[in-house]
């Protein structure tokens, strides 16, 4: 059985369990860092040296870290068209997906997700969390307007492109109430809503 190390509350722990639920892997999820700590600890860095989560171990000891890395072996490794697709093209264009959340949407709204969920109220940098805001409306329209082409991110089907946007997109609508009536995005997040894998693994998860 694979072993997922990371707490459930991490975004890119989110993105690994949520396609650990769409292949239907059996598995164990460990809880650490964060409030849980031990990710600092020499085992852990054994296992990854960045010392962030989560971390895949497999049965035989093979170790990968860095979520959209992970789903995308675990995807590959399994044949799991629900995932992967199989069209050389779409596949590039949902891996592409995937890295611009890591380069544009996360870093976007990690301002305002630090400053309103894991900072006391007497603390928060409210320019910074603004500023946040604004910069996460601007990659979620850039989201829209890709969402006016397809259905889903890659293409008319649901792929592991949509996993790592959804993520942040469920944060988006709970820490954005003001935002812009994004059309696009508004039809896509309610059909990976309706996923139960996702409802399991993000939707039902606090933010914290």
């Amino acid at each position: 059985m694979i072993k997922i190390w990371g707490r459930n509350t991490s975004a890119n722990v989110q993105k690994v369990m949520w396609a650990v639920g769409e292949i239907g892997l059996p598995h164990e999820r460990i809880d650490i860092g964060g409030p849980f700590g031990r990710n600092r600890e020499p085992a852990y860095l054994a296992m990854n040296p960045n010392g962030l989560v989560p971390t895949l171990e497999e049965e035989d000891g093979f170790l990968l870290w860095e979520s959209n890395s992970i789903v995308r072996y675990l995807a590959a490794k399994h044949r799991a068209t629900a995932l992967e697709p199989a069209d050389l093209r779409m596949r590039a264009r949902a891996s592409a997906w995937m890295d611009w959340q890591l380069g544009v949407l996360g870093p976007a709204i990690f301002d305002c997700f630090w400053g309103l969920i894991r900072t006391p109220a007497e603390k928060r940098n409210h320019a910074a969390i603004e500023e946040s805001k604004k910069k996460t409306t601007a990659a979620m329209t850039i989201l829209d307007g890709q969402l006016a082409k397809t259905a889903y991110i890659a293409g008319d089907g649901f792929s592991y492109g949509d996993i790592p946007a959804a993520v942040i997109a469920n944060r988006y609508r709970a820490l954005v109430p003001e935002r812009p009536p994004l059309r696009h995005v508004e039809r896509w997040f309610a059909a990976i809503s309706a996923r139960p894998a996702f409802r399991d693994q993000v939707a039902a998860v606090p933010l914290a």
